[in-house]
């Protein structure tokens, strides 16, 4: 999952940042909302968590743009405004979600995940391959009944890869889908989690390399 956080007091935002990570997502942080359109205008995201009130362009302008645009992402905002009246403001402008400040992280990313899985196109509720099974909804994988032990990043490109099916799926679209802009493409990140699942997911082989390709799952 690919998060834009649009937060302007930099600690919450960080703090936000890094624990959505730690959950398995792939994160952006910017500080205002002219960053936030920025970024918007370059790269796809599933959730766009929003605050509000915004310097530069305010948290609304934002939000209707991305509602204008026709964007798949969806919109869960953030504020200190606790009235039902201030909700149903935020709602109407085209947010899918409201989540007032203070809030309880958990409940953050049990939202954030909800709203991801209504930006994509819907995938059963595991992804099977052969003996080799994931579920997305509680972040588990199996192979012939044994329980791996993954990281966010390794669930996050099998993830990718079963969902995929058969298809061939590059480096690139690896890249833009499980990791945030920090990453390095002129690296070669894609190539160590890759290196890692097929070590943990054992024999016979389940990802495949497609030369000048890319990587799949089964054989062609």
């Amino acid at each position: 999952m690919r998060v834009l956080v649009v937060e302007d007091f930099e600690v919450l935002a960080a703090a936000i940042g890094s624990g959505l990570r730690r959950e398995g997502m792939a994160v952006d942080v910017v500080l205002d909302g002219t960053e936030a359109l920025a970024h918007l205008a370059l790269t796809r995201y599933d959730v766009v968590v929003l605050d509000r009130d915004l310097p530069g362009v305010h948290g609304d302008e934002v939000c209707r743009q991305i509602v204008a645009a026709g964007a798949q992402s969806r919109v869960l905002m953030l504020t200190a405004a606790s009235t039902i009246r201030e909700r149903v403001d935020g709602l109407g402008l085209g947010a899918d979600d409201y989540l007032p400040k203070p809030f309880d992280f958990a409940e953050l990313v049990a939202r954030v995940r909800a709203l991801g899985r209504r930006s994509a196109p819907a995938l059963p509720p595991t992804l099977e391959d052969g003996d080799l099974t994931l579920d997305p909804g509680h972040r588990v994988a199996f192979r012939a009944g044994r329980r791996l032990d993954l990281s966010p990043k390794e669930f996050a490109v099998l993830e990718c890869l079963l969902a995929s099916g058969a298809r061939v799926v590059s480096a690139a679209a690896l890249l833009d889908r499980a990791w945030d802009e920090a990453a390095d493409p002129f690296t070669t990140p894609v190539k160590t989690p890759i290196r890692r699942l097929r070590a943990k997911l054992g024999d016979p082989p389940v990802i495949h390399t497609v030369r000048e390709g890319g990587y799949r799952i089964g054989e062609a």
